[in-house]
């Protein structure tokens, strides 16, 4: 990475410790068990299938951390991840299909919470609850209402939660902002959060029976019960409303988070959101394409904006992201096998790939961040290149050093933080599907004037999986 100012390595050495970390009390006189130095935190993952292989992988290679137990609805998954870590030369964990079940185990430390959205905050709260500390995948809620339950539950039960925003663990990201800060690109007033990804249809599945093994009824959970369907389920709930966010809360939700964060900015004060589902006649619901545009009050009376773009095939590379060069994949979706003299170049070839990172724009240049780990500058009108950096850190190690420590003000992502990044996505396909915009209130946290908006922030459940008034 380049070298840089004396104000910037003080704001480094702060992000390191906890990018906007919000102190929370220390560990309550009844935690489950008290970490000696040399003791090793178990941690129990729920939800396996994808981004839980994932969170299985990346505990393993923490220190003195223990996969203790893992847990899915499907029961084939579970079984094929119990042999997964056999394979990876770790004891073999627990094993559970009712993650209630699983809380009741005093011998676990934290659980890691990788299901589909509608059961993330639900699973969070029984877990805070159950003196777990809690690994909460992005977004942390399905809808507003049960983030801010999540937040007040952490709080109440003073327990350690890191929100899945991996990005804030990379020392590339953290540069950025910290350029950001320091006025690399002048006053930054303007953030674009961008998300080009490939995504081919899903098209019709049918009615059809649960398929053996899995627990679709504790699948479903807080969700209307309907109807089992491949594309209700694996993967695909993502594009549906009772289970999911659309792409604007499965990829798009990070690069929200790094450009609200390199705006430093916190709730919006007015939100509109257009798109649409384009080209395909299929079961989704949520849309593939959406613009919206997010404005914020600061403390200092200046206005500043954010915009989001969702796209879901053929794109360019703005400002080289999604490129090799810039640190990105040259992989292009599955089905595309450009030639190896098309990798590398911003032709049609390439353009078939993802481009998925922010811009930030200010009063002396420019930064673009490839979404992860790596970013480039331009400075002044004349676009000269400036500072630029990459560097990956280790989001799962930082919660484990969090969870011995009680230091919740060290975690890089904290929920206030999740909670609060998650809100735009809400808000986002709140103003999507309610055809107008939104303002809000961001003390109260509510759309002023707008009964319908608000009940749709609220939410919904189905007994016994209730989000409660009172955690």
């Amino acid at each position: 990475m380049c070298a840089s100012k004396a104000s910037r390595r003080e704001f480094l050495k702060v992000a390191g410790a906890g990018v906007a970390g919000t102190a929370l009390a220390s560990a309550r006189p009844g935690y489950a068990r008290i970490l000696g130095a040399n003791d090793r935190v178990r941690v129990a993952i729920c939800g396996v299938r994808g981004r839980g292989h994932d969170h299985i992988r990346g505990f393993a290679r923490v220190p003195n951390t223990e996969i203790a137990a893992l847990c899915d609805v499907d029961e084939s998954v579970l079984n094929q991840r119990l042999e997964n870590v056999e394979k990876m030369g770790l004891p073999k964990p627990k094993s559970y299909v009712d993650v209630r079940k699983l809380l009741e185990d005093k011998e676990i430390d934290g659980i890691s919470i990788a299901t589909p959205n509608h059961w993330h905050s639900l699973i969070a709260i029984w877990a805070c609850q159950a003196e777990k500390d809690v690994y909460v995948e992005k977004p942390c809620s399905h809808n507003w209402f049960e983030g801010r339950q999540l937040v007040r539950a952490v709080k109440k039960y003073n327990r350690i939660c890191q929100h899945g925003s991996q990005s804030r663990s990379n020392p590339g990201m953290i540069e950025a902002i910290g350029h950001l800060n320091d006025g690399t690109i002048g006053d930054v007033y303007l953030a674009r959060a961008i998300c080009y990804k490939w995504r081919p249809s899903i098209g019709h599945t049918p009615e059809e029976p649960v398929p053996a093994g899995v627990h679709y009824d504790l699948w479903t959970g807080p969700a209307p019960l309907k109807p089992f369907t491949r594309n209700r389920f694996h993967y695909n709930w993502h594009w549906i409303w009772d289970t999911g966010n659309g792409e604007v809360g499965n990829q798009a939700i990070h690069e929200i988070d790094i450009a609200r964060w390199g705006l430093g900015v916190r709730f919006p004060v007015h939100v509109s959101a257009m798109g649409g589902h384009f080209m395909f006649q299929d079961d989704q619901e949520t849309p593939n394409t959406l613009h919206a545009t997010f404005c914020f009050d600061t403390a200092d009376g200046k206005r500043k904006m954010l915009e989001l773009e969702v796209r879901h095939w053929i794109t360019n590379h703005e400002a080289g992201i999604g490129t090799p060069e810039f640190g990105g994949s040259a992989l292009p979706p599955a089905g595309l096998n450009p030639t190896p003299s098309k990798q590398h170049s911003l032709g049609p070839m390439d353009a078939k790939t993802n481009t998925i990172g922010n811009l930030f724009y200010g009063s002396n240049g420019y930064l673009a961040a490839n979404g992860y780990d790596a970013y480039k500058t331009w400075i002044t009108n004349q676009c000269a290149p400036g500072p630029s950096g990459k560097g990956s850190g280790d989001h799962y190690a930082n919660f484990i050093e969090c969870v011995r420590s009680r230091r919740a003000e060290d975690i890089h992502c904290p929920i206030e933080e999740g909670h609060i990044s998650t809100t735009l996505v809400h808000l986002a396909n709140a103003s999507y599907r309610l055809g107008r915009a939104l303002k809000f209130d961001p003390e109260k946290e509510m759309v002023v004037g707008d009964d319908e908006a608000n009940r749709m922030l609220r939410g919904s459940y189905r007994a016994p999986y209730v989000v409660p008034e009172e955690v």
